[in-house]
């Protein structure tokens, strides 16, 4: 018995108008006449399965970070036998607004990709796709790092045989490692010093001379360090105990009552420090809550002067190892 094979030209047709409306116009409800109801799209890079309202949400967040956004269609293919279109496209826009916590930088960005869709019953019922917003950061220039990424898994667990810590021992951890205390400062848009307290900071390598920090997304300082090019990064001396509280409050100049002086790329470094740096901001990359900041050392300078100590929520004296 032969088997009857439904054309899928209608269905190739509405999608191009959909497609168009779509993410071109944000009008995101005319994918209601091209996806089934039971729709599921599953990224290839993360596995995550979205709906349709998580694609409209999706769609209209992109659009609203890059309002000038217009997409191509270079290639459709249509497998009649199997049920399948293919699409490749690439899209173009200016990196206008905000998007995942990413500043903003006016850049035009240009991103392609493709979707492989599965019909049924003159419907889309799914879509699996080389693209989502990781892969529109990446082309931004800010990767992620996929394992901040990883979904978890919501059900109820009675007793958890995993190994893994929970929040509260892994805190414990942490409060026994010691570190330096430093304060990462770079210059704003209107050029104006900003920095943050942070304890994050790791030597990556000598040769190259690479550095990282990392730095959380709420604080008021992240935007001018994101669209940065260089930063500083200063040690805290046993002296500097005031200086970290005032870099770890939120208050709007942290400069006033200092005294500091700029790297020769117009980092602010601040005086009394054990030791500072000046490095170029190289990598970017995005680790949901945070970014982590890779950068290539320029400029240093080493005082003779104890470094502070941090442990457990408490400041030591690095010389003495005694509560400051």
């Amino acid at each position: 018995m032969q088997q009857i094979v439904n054309s899928l030209q209608p269905v190739k047709e509405s999608l191009v108008n959909a497609w168009e409306a779509a993410w071109d116009r944000g009008q995101v409800d005319a994918l209601d006449e091209i996806f089934h109801a039971d729709f599921r799209r599953i990224s290839k890079k993360s596995k995550n399965v979205t709906t349709i309202r998580e694609l409209k949400q999706e769609i209209l967040s992109v659009r609203e970070a890059f309002p000038d956004l217009v997409t191509k269609i270079d290639h459709l293919l249509v497998d009649e036998q199997e049920q399948s279109i293919a699409i490749f496209w690439h899209t173009t826009g200016t990196f206008t607004n905000d998007l995942q916590g990413v500043p903003a930088t006016g850049n035009t960005v240009e991103t392609r990709g493709s979707n492989l869709m599965e019909v049924q019953d003159g419907k889309i019922i799914s879509e699996q796709v080389t693209w989502d917003q990781s892969e529109l950061l990446e082309d931004v220039g800010v990767p992620s790092l996929k394992s901040a990424f990883e979904s978890t898994d919501d059900g109820v667990v009675v007793d958890d045989l995993s190994g893994v810590p929970n929040l509260d021992a892994l805190k414990g951890f942490n409060r026994q490692f010691i570190t330096g205390v430093t304060v990462v400062t770079t210059m704003d848009e209107h050029g104006k010093p900003r920095g943050l307290a942070a304890n994050s900071y790791v030597s990556v390598s000598l040769e190259p001379p690479l550095v990282l920090v990392c730095v959380q997304k709420t604080t008021s300082t992240y935007a001018s360090l994101f669209k940065s090019t260089h930063l500083g990064i200063n040690i805290m001396s046993n002296g500097q105990r005031d200086t970290v509280g005032t870099f770890a409050s939120k208050g709007d100049d942290k400069f006033a009552e200092l005294e500091w002086h700029q790297g020769p790329n117009g980092s602010p470094l601040i005086d009394g420090s054990a030791a500072s740096i000046e490095a170029e901001i190289k990598e970017r990359f995005q680790a949901k809550t945070h970014t982590v900041f890779i950068a290539k050392v320029k400029h240093s300078e080493v005082a003779q002067l104890e470094p502070m100590v941090y442990k457990a929520g408490r400041f030591y004296d690095g010389a003495e190892l005694t509560a400051l």
